[in-house]
């Protein structure tokens, strides 16, 4: 999700809780918020959702490689323009590792650039909602946000990938108050044991960037 969409993102949570719009309305209208921002950004980090320079774009989303613990495939779902997917396999290269990436994206347009900018591998890029696709393969690593579908759909979402997708799931990273522990809780409650997890300092001091992962049983 980009920067500062959470105004918007909150308008729609609260029509689907109100029951104005259903489950596939509520991502339709996720798709339409996020299609001109990624679409008109004039850098590769902000066609996937990130404001700032390529320097804050690697401080949010390098840790990711923190979860990757050895060679083998990687999806990235809600891949946006697929920069994340390439800066991982750069990322992992420098570590000694071969991993091998994908991606999958519930907006056409974004599956359409990320084939024109990533030729060669436009065959990985795939479309479709990660809680109905069927993929082609498993994988080893699974990079997700919670927030790519409803709140009462997430334990649900979170269960299909490790049973259907993943061998690991990898969830964030995303940015919290300090001390919020909410999704932890909402793991624990669900039965899901979490086998790791990084927490690192944000620019903003009363906030945290988290990444955690859990693997499938």
């Amino acid at each position: 999700m980009w920067d500062n969409g959470w105004r918007e993102i909150a308008a729609v949570d609260e029509a689907l809780a109100d029951g104005v719009i259903g489950q596939q309305e509520w991502h339709e209208a996720m798709a339409d918020l996020l299609r001109q921002p990624y679409l008109n950004a004039s850098t590769p980090w902000g066609q996937s959702g990130k404001g700032g320079t390529a320097r804050d774009w690697v401080t949010a989303r390098r840790v990711v490689v923190e979860a990757i613990g050895g060679d083998g495939t990687f999806l990235d779902v809600g891949c946006a323009n697929g920069y994340l997917m390439e800066c991982v396999a750069i990322w992992t290269a420098e570590q000694g590792l071969d991993v091998e990436p994908h991606g999958v994206d519930i907006v056409p347009e974004f599956v359409a650039l990320t084939r024109k900018r990533l030729p060669g591998w436009a065959d990985r890029i795939h479309h479709g909602n990660a809680l109905t696709w069927n993929p082609p393969q498993r994988y080893d690593f699974v990079r997700t946000g919670l927030e790519y579908v409803p709140a009462n759909r997430r334990e649900a979402f979170v269960k299909r990938l490790l049973n259907d997708v993943g061998d690991r799931l990898v969830i964030g990273p995303y940015t919290v108050d300090v001390g919020d522990e909410q999704t932890e809780r909402a793991l624990k409650g669900w039965g899901i044991e979490i086998a790791g997890r990084v927490e690192l300092p944000h620019e903003n001091p009363s906030g945290t960037r988290k990444l955690l992962w859990v693997d499938q049983s």
